[in-house]
């Protein structure tokens, strides 16, 4: 703070109108278009919505080019010039870092290196105040659309501006402090994605090895003969909150359906059909075969498979972990499908079949081992988009504190 503090202190600051230190113009695209497509490698670039994406800074190239007679009545943008979307990415700034593009449903912005550093134009124009800006106007109905007019009425801060080098390299200070965060974040991402990568394979590997027997250590038993139940989900209750994503004094009990993880929640009733814990496996569609253990006291729908273990040969967890090891298939042709008489058919390794007691016991320490694996991969797992959302935060902060300069007079 104090570097930053110091940074701004006495930096005197003029608010100019957008169009006063920039060109701002509308796309225009020749037409019809399809008439100057091309697929000549080429041909002039041609800049539409599904060129960005919400986490890039640049577009670095196009799905689609034209012909140059096609390009002649159009505006070309050169490499640095910054659009703007006036749909769906409402405001959003993106920079070219292609020459010789054109551009359709943007607004594009030119010819101001005299007067601003391009990264602090983009982080300006990236700033909450200026977003929340183009929404307001919008929202108020006195203009349908991000049009040239409206940009070119926006105000931007010039700190220095009797003195362009000196504003430039103020600009460039500023751009390094708020580049360090965005730096930062990505460092951060890129260091926890390679340890949950490694956590993932270290769990792997355990789980292999200590489901991985010797001979007569194990036997391979049915899921059938190690359940004290295998059904499958009937119709959704009548009485019932769907989408409901936590328990009411109405709505209890949880609804599962046939989906991965958290998507898995239907809603909620005020009753259920499993009392205890249990392992559902998804019997139909490109998930087929995804399992995971449920709480007990849940009602399962359609298409999803719920596994009671026999709790005197086999844990619940345990179960579920030694389906991890097996590949469990669908039906072929047409849509992937399990069934009930499939499942009963599948094999899993029972440790110490004939001692029940050493059984549980073996199985218990496996458990043990596994568990402390998948809570490290689950805490990285549910760590990172949290750490990565905080480290956003924070930049955002200094962005907004950096770029809040006091306002003073309009200069033209």
């Amino acid at each position: 703070m104090s570097y930053m503090d110091k940074l701004l202190d006495g930096v005197e600051v003029e608010w100019k109108y957008f169009g006063e230190v920039a060109k701002v113009q509308r796309g225009a695209s020749p037409r019809p278009i399809a008439k100057y497509i091309t697929e000549d490698e080429n041909g002039i670039p041609w800049i539409k919505i599904g060129d960005t994406s919400s986490g890039l800074k640049y577009v670095i190239d196009t799905a689609q080019r034209i012909t140059p007679d096609g390009a002649k009545k159009s505006r070309i943008l050169k490499k640095g010039d910054f659009i703007l979307s006036n749909s769906m990415s409402f405001g959003r700034p993106y920079i070219l870092d292609i020459n010789g593009a054109i551009h359709d449903g943007w607004a594009s912005i030119s010819d101001f290196s005299e007067h601003l550093n391009s990264d602090y134009l983009y982080h300006f124009l990236s700033s909450n105040n200026v977003q929340n800006y183009w929404v307001s106007k919008i929202n108020s109905g006195s203009v349908s659309n991000l049009n040239a007019d409206l940009i070119k009425a926006l105000l931007i801060p010039i700190p220095c501006p009797e003195k362009p080098k000196k504003s430039l390299e103020i600009q460039a200070k500023i751009v390094r402090i708020l580049d360090t965060f965005t730096e930062l974040t990505t460092e951060l991402t890129t260091e926890l994605t390679a340890e949950l990568t490694a956590r993932k394979k270290q769990y792997s590997y355990y789980r292999d090895q200590l489901l991985s027997f010797e001979e007569g250590e194990v036997e391979w038993k049915t899921l059938g003969d190690v359940c004290a139940s295998i059904s499958a989900g009937g119709d959704v209750p009548k009485n019932c909150a769907k989408g409901q994503i936590q328990p009411t004094d109405e709505f209890l009990y949880p609804i599962y359906a046939n989906a991965t993880g958290e998507k898995g929640l239907y809603g909620y009733t005020d009753d259920y059909k499993i009392d205890s814990d249990a392992v559902t496996i998804s019997a139909r569609g490109a998930k087929v075969g995804y399992h995971t253990v449920r709480k007990a006291k849940f009602t399962p729908i359609i298409r999803l498979i719920v596994l009671v273990a026999e709790q005197s040969l086999v844990r619940t967890r345990y179960l579920n972990y030694a389906l991890d090891m097996t590949l469990i298939g669908g039906t072929e042709g047409g849509i992937p499908q399990l069934t009930v008489p499939m499942v009963k058919k599948i094999t899993v390794p029972i440790p110490f079949p004939d001692d029940p007691k050493k059984s549980l016991a073996e199985q218990d320490r496996i458990l043990g081992v596994l568990d402390k694996f998948e809570t490290l991969t689950t805490s990285i797992s549910e760590g990172l988009p949290r750490e990565i959302a905080l480290r956003q935060q924070q930049y955002e902060y200094y962005r907004d504190l950096l770029l809040c300069f006091p306002k003073t007079e309009v200069v033209a």
